[in-house]
């Protein structure tokens, strides 16, 4: 009887699918080690947030800046959001709309992104009377 082959298909490896673009030179960290330390600009965002503690802020203290949206660019960190179908469709919609009436490419993560910087200004100025503290009262 002849040798049969394997019928597996054989796919890239993860540094053939995986790779930074050009414009940098300096390599990427591995994902998988959690123990590294963040990059300097995250450090900075992370120990600015550390420091302050919720009852120094409630007490007038400074609080730290929202952060602007970071638009189009590669992101490190990722969370999972979970929506209802309407609130997909009207995501859908808006973004079909700044294409259409306003010749904005976005995608939704971007408006996602946008959405968010803009309710976190909005309560880091206006604290209690936010509408974010407002929106979630009423639930």
């Amino acid at each position: 009887m002849a040798k049969q082959r394997s019928r597996r298909v054989t796919l890239p490896g993860a540094d053939e699918l995986f790779f930074r673009s050009s414009d940098s030179t300096e390599p990427e960290p591995a994902p998988s080690a959690p123990h590294s330390e963040p990059p300097p600009e995250q450090s900075a965002v992370q120990a600015a947030s550390s420091s302050a503690s919720p009852t120094s802020q409630k007490r007038g203290a400074k609080k730290p800046h929202a952060p602007q949206p970071s638009g189009r660019q590669r992101h490190d960190e990722k969370i999972t959001v979970y929506i209802s179908a309407p609130e997909l469709l009207a995501l859908e919609q808006t973004r079909l709309t700044l294409r259409a009436d306003h010749g904005l490419a976005a995608d939704r993560g971007r408006i996602v992104r946008e959405a968010v910087a803009v309710l976190l200004a909005d309560f880091e100025e206006h604290g209690d009377s936010s509408l974010l503290v407002q929106r979630l009262v009423d639930e």
